[in-house]
């Protein structure tokens, strides 16, 4: 680290205040709570390495916009420099992208970067967070690593709950492991509530690309996260953003990383952002497979109504998360056991791919 630069990744919220004023001239780097980190086990997620195989088990766009490759390459020369730590045409698309004020956004090397730094800068020791399950399980890592105490309530009444009490309310639209999305009417209103308790309200938006839903960006009080990675294709090079306003805004301004994107990744997710005919296309592709699979897929399962790319299945009595295992690698296919998931014991997951890698899917499950 340089002189005059801070390490934030686990600072104090108050510190970063405290940094924006001018009134810190240097800043311990780790853990505010150090003990924090002690004892915590990565979580688990889907994603296969061999290229022999099908993987349905990560959430990601099969396919890429025609052009990513030379953009990329194109950005190389200007790599051997930094790249302008204000990343101002990647605001200006992301901005346009989710419809909020481009100085709303704030660049993170991807959309689990960007809860890192939202959870870093609003929840201190001790604090109270509530989370939805069954959900993404890095939330609950990221909040304990700032020690924080995880709340969980089920993600279909989450809203209902009051938030007086707790630092950070979190939800994921569409939910991931589930699908479903949340309707905006009722975000807006229960982000209403947490303004009123002083509470920062979380929105993980990390699949909304792929759903006719309305963003609560730029929302008071809000701080929602984007994941480009998803819908683009190309988890390996760490692109999102956060957005927020006001006060919350400063702060998350504040302790990003400084020059935490790299040129070339900026450069494609600023082309990627206005790629609208093809963000269209997947959306319609996305929808019409969803809609085959399920039909197909309920002959054996009991499938989660979804709004995202993927669908989560529920194995009826005789069937085992083992048989189904069994089956799709004998086909070379693998598809995510959600049993890793909070409250999840007879599930898994299977990614909405591209039309004849479905049939294959289907073939492989008998159905």
């Amino acid at each position: 680290m340089r002189p005059g630069e801070y390490s934030t990744d686990y600072m104090d919220p108050d510190t970063v205040d405290q940094l924006r004023a001018g009134a810190v001239e240097g800043a311990r780097g780790g853990d505010a709570n150090p003990d924090s980190a002690t004892g915590l086990n990565r979580v688990h997620h889907g994603g296969a390495n061999d290229p022999r195989v099908l993987d349905f088990s990560a959430n990601t766009n099969p396919q890429m916009p025609d052009g990513v490759a030379q953009v990329y390459e194109s950005s190389l020369a200007a790599a051997r420099s930094y790249p302008p730590n204000d990343y101002c045409s990647f605001r200006a698309s992301a901005a346009g992208h989710v419809g909020c004020e481009a100085t709303e956004i704030v660049p993170t090397p991807g959309g689990l970067a960007a809860i890192r730094l939202a959870i870093a800068t609003t929840v201190r020791s001790g604090d109270e967070v509530l989370l939805p399950y069954p959900s993404f399980g890095e939330y609950a890592r990221e909040v304990r690593l700032q020690g924080g105490e995880p709340t969980f309530v089920s993600h279909d009444v989450l809203l209902d709950t009051e938030p007086e009490t707790f630092a950070l309310a979190m939800v994921c639209t569409p939910n991931n492991p589930t699908g479903e999305g949340y309707e905006p009417a009722r975000l807006r209103a229960y982000a209403e509530r947490c303004r009123e308790s002083d509470t920062v309200f979380l929105v993980d938006e990390a699949f909304l690309g792929f759903a006719e839903l309305e963003s609560l960006a730029g929302e008071p009080g809000v701080i929602v996260v984007r994941s480009l990675t998803k819908l683009f294709g190309f988890p390996g090079l760490r692109l999102g953003f956060a957005v927020a306003t006001g006060r919350q805004r400063e702060r998350l301004d504040t302790a990003r990383l400084t020059w935490g994107v790299g040129g070339p990744t900026v450069a494609v997710g600023s082309y990627c952002l206005e790629q609208e005919a093809f963000i269209e296309e997947t959306r319609d592709r996305v929808h019409t497979e969803r809609k085959r699979l399920r039909e197909r897929l309920e002959d054996r399962f009991d499938v989660y109504p979804s709004d995202a790319p993927f669908l989560l299945l529920e194995l009826q009595e005789g069937d085992s998360v083992e048989a189904v295992n069994s089956a799709v690698r004998a086909s070379d296919i693998a598809v995510r056991d959600a049993r890793t998931f909070r409250g999840l014991d007879n599930h898994v997951r299977v990614a909405v791919r591209m039309p004849e890698e479905n049939d294959r899917l289907l073939d492989a499950l008998d159905v």
